[in-house]
C-alpha cells in the first residue's frame, strides 16, 4: 500500500474522529483547533507524500527547490514592506508552469523554510496550506489556459493574495475565537 494512501486514510479517519467526538461529546476530539490543525497537516502530508511516489527526477526536484528558494529570498528581502511579497507570484508561476503538484511543493516549502527565519508556530502549517493551494490550482489552470495574458495571471495573483490572507484569518478564528458563531466570525474578519 503506498504511503500517500495511508495518509489519505488517516485523513478521513481524522474528520470521522471530529465527527465522532461532536456526538459523543469528547472534548480533545470535539476540540475545533486541534482537529482542524490535524487536518491541515495530515492534507500536507499527503501531497508531500503524493510527490514522494512520483519519482520526479533530479532536474524537477533542482528546479522546485530552486523557485522555492527563490520565493524564500523573496519574501525575506520584501518583509519591511506589509503586503508586498513576490512569493505569491514565485509559486503561481511554478504550479502554471510544472503542473499542480510540483507548484504545490513550492508553494508549501516556501512557507515552510521562510518561518524559520520569521518564526515557526501553529501558523505555519496554514501558511503552508494557503501556499500549497496557491500552486496547485495555478497548475490545474494552466493547462486549460485560463490564466494566459498578463491580466488574468495578475488578478488571480491577486486573488491568491487575498485569499491567502483570508485563510490566516480563519487559523485566528479557530484558534483563538470564542466563542465562534457568524458575529465574531464576521467581526473578526472584518478587523483584519
Amino acid at each position: 500500500m503506498k504511503k500517500s494512501t495511508i495518509a489519505l486514510f488517516a485523513l478521513l479517519c481524522a474528520v470521522g474522529l471530529w465527527a465522532a467526538g461532536d456526538v459523543f461529546k469528547v472534548a480533545l476530539l470535539n476540540n475545533v483547533t486541534v482537529m482542524t490543525l490535524l487536518i491541515a497537516a495530515l492534507i500536507l502530508v499527503y501531497y508531500y507524500l503524493r510527490f514522494e511516489e512520483k519519482k520526479s527526477d533530479s532536474k524537477e526536484i533542482a528546479i522546485i527547490g530552486t523557485l522555492a528558494a527563490l520565493s524564500v529570498a523573496g519574501r525575506c528581502l520584501f518583509a519591511a514592506i506589509p503586503n508586498v511579497k513576490p512569493s505569491t507570484f514565485i509559486i503561481v508561476i511554478s504550479g502554471y508552469v510544472l503542473g499542480p503538484l510540483p507548484g504545490f511543493m513550492v508553494g508549501a516549502t516556501t512557507a515552510l523554510v521562510s518561518n524559520f527565519f520569521f518564526g515557526q508556530g501553529p501558523w505555519t502549517i496554514w501558511q503552508m496550506l494557503a501556499w500549497g493551494l496557491a500552486g496547485f490550482v495555478a497548475g490545474l489552470l494552466g493547462p486549460r489556459k485560463l490564466l494566459e495574458g498578463r491580466w488574468r495571471l495578475a488578478f488571480y495573483c491577486a486573488a491568491w493574495g487575498f485569499l491567502f490572507g483570508w485563510v490566516m484569518n480563519l487559523y485566528f478564528v479557530l484558534g483563538f475565537v470564542r466563542p465562534i458563531n457568524a458575529t465574531s466570525f464576521f467581526a473578526t474578519y472584518t478587523a483584519s
